[in-house]
């Protein structure tokens, strides 16, 4: 497989290059018509997949068919003979010996149940190396199908005079069934993606295909009568769909569609379905639909594999951009991605309030948001944020709001940085946006996206150096309010001046904002006038306040940001 750049890592170019020795040995075992041929291929090959023990394999009409040969084994082969008994066609957990994991992978064909992979560990082996296994052993149950089907050919060509006809279609049968599993696996090695797959399925069963992610979206179609506008069901239905999917062996029918599950890791979820209203599809139709399930997780964790990488490549390049990269370096980096540096950019800081346990929940959101509106594909983390580098000038609030619906109605807010012509800028840039978000909390602002570049006369005072002025401008008007409010714990005098400037003295507007009764409103203002001496009523001291309050808002944020 390729690798430009180098942008792979050894470990995710070697999962990789397990799946394509998986696909290559699916190929041999098809081609192979020996039993203990087939199974000594499969045994083979676990230690290249994972690092586990080979307990044996057991096939139910034939007992144990391959296992190690030492006496002291014999009895663990008997208690997990046992224990295989109970365990269900779609395989389980097994105890083999002292080791800590044990498991029974079933072996599986169109013709039914066959027997069992049975493995052991010290340590339960990753989620992506029990993908793998799964796939072994699924492609070893077909190929012993295969090998049976093969030998009762034979068989029966004695009786080929009166049994002509059934020997016939056995053959086809056979020659169908290779012919899918060849077709798919052509798919799979020619990099064809979820488009290829589809569009295999379609050819090999007749029927409509579509590919779905987890949430219903639609990923790939195949055949006529693509719909406009796709059917998805809800959040909460489709959850319970895939968690009965996964629950149950073989596909299932849904809303008109017969389904297979691809889930090559918990975390990545994908759906390949027959649209087959009528419930025709049977037989030949359920295997390539299975087998294409099969190929569609091994895509799916191939893409995985790959955007981990550039994902992170790309948190570290933002990273880098926020602490204030050169821009040869930045650039050549980008262009590593596939990513234009030299557009004017814009950095986006999201941040949710109270804070979320999950950060990499709120990171995914931002993501799935960004990427779903054209915002823009750097992304990296800051803390508690999560930080976009945008290239667009979409409507803010509507990224906000996506981000929102993604993590169930929480409470977002977006601060928005200055145009960035520069790579230098970005730094300035994510600073701006970080002072718009620092702003809105402390005017107590509704969650909302808010620019730097619309802050007023809070953007004026942020750039002054020196705010010692700025200070004792805010003190002679509203330093005996602070201090007021500062000795009385439940006191929200400065608060109630703010609400009411900034509704030019209208009362009942200010009340609503405040939530409190017009008489508190008129008690307070009266405290006001009493404390600081100023008649509310004059234009110009209206003014000063109102002046003075932005820059008391402004000294706030600036004098307790970290640097």
């Amino acid at each position: 497989m390729t690798d430009p750049g180098g942008i792979i890592e050894p470990s995710l170019r070697e999962q990789l290059s397990s799946l394509q020795a998986l696909l290559a040995l699916a190929m041999r075992m098809t081609d192979t018509t020996g039993e203990h041929q087939i199974i000594r291929l499969a045994a083979t090959a676990v230690p290249s997949l994972a690092a586990c023990r080979l307990v044996g394999v057991y096939l139910l009409d034939d007992g144990w068919q391959h296992a190690p040969d030492e006496i002291a084994e014999r009895h663990v082969l008997v208690e997990v003979e046992t224990q295989l008994a109970v365990v269900s066609n779609a395989g389980g957990a097994i105890a083999a010996g002292q080791d800590a994991w044990g498991w029974a992978f079933p072996l599986r064909s169109l013709g039914g149940h066959l027997g069992f992979l049975t493995l052991s560990a010290d340590l339960e082996p990753a989620s992506g190396q029990q993908f793998l296994l799964r796939v072994l052993a699924q492609q070893t149950g077909v190929a012993l199908a295969n090998a049976r089907l093969h030998a009762r050919q034979r068989a029966q060509a004695a009786e080929l005079l009166a049994t002509n006809t059934r020997l016939a279609e056995t053959v086809e049968a056979l020659e169908r069934s290779t012919a899918i599993h060849d077709r798919l696996t052509r798919t799979a090695t020619a990099g064809e993606g979820q488009d290829g797959i589809a569009q295999a399925v379609h050819e090999l069963t007749g029927f409509a295909v579509a590919v779905e992610d987890r949430y219903g979206n639609l990923r790939a179609w195949a055949g006529p009568g693509r719909p406009e506008e796709y059917p998805k069901d809800p959040p909460d239905q489709r959850e319970a769909f895939i968690l009965r999917a996964r629950d149950t062996e073989g596909p299932i029918r849904h809303q008109g569609r017969l389904l297979a599950l691809a889930c090559p890791r918990d975390d990545i979820v994908g759906v390949l379905a027959l649209i087959d209203p009528e419930q025709r599809a049977e037989g030949e139709a359920r295997l390539a639909l299975e087998h294409g399930a099969t190929v569609l997780a091994m895509e799916l964790a191939r893409l995985a594999s790959i955007a981990e990488v550039e994902l992170r490549l790309s948190r570290d390049l933002v990273d880098d951009l926020l602490s204030g990269l050169d821009e040869a370096s930045a650039v050549t980096r980008a262009e590593a991605l596939g990513y234009d540096l030299e557009r004017p950019h814009r950095v986006l800081v999201v941040e949710v309030v109270p804070e979320v346990e999950d950060r990499l929940e709120l990171f995914n959101a931002v993501r799935r948001s960004a990427r779903d509106l054209g915002v823009g594909s750097l992304l990296g983390r800051r803390g508690q944020t999560v930080v976009v580098l945008s290239d667009t000038e979409r409507p803010w609030e509507q990224l906000r709001s996506s981000i929102s619906r993604e993590l169930r109605g929480a409470r977002c807010r977006l601060g928005v940085g200055g145009v960035c012509d520069n790579v230098s800028d970005v730094p300035r840039s994510h600073r701006e946006a970080m002072m718009a978000l620092r702003v809105l909390a402390v005017v107590g602002g509704s969650d909302r996206a808010i620019a730097f570049d619309e802050l007023g006369v809070y953007r004026l005072l942020a750039g002054i150096e020196d705010l010692t002025e700025v200070e004792r401008f805010a003190h002679t008007w509203l330093g005996a309010l602070i201090a007021y409010d500062e000795n009385k714990e439940s006191s929200e005098l400065v608060t109630t001046l703010g609400e009411y400037l900034d509704r030019g003295g209208n009362y009942d507007a200010t009340a609503h904002a405040l939530a409190v009764h017009r008489s508190t409103l008129k008690y307070r203002l009266q405290r006001i006038r009493d404390i600081t001496g100023h008649d509310l009523s004059l234009p110009d001291t209206q003014f000063n306040l109102q002046l003075a309050l932005r820059a008391y808002r402004t000294t706030q944020v600036v004098r307790h940001w970290p640097n």
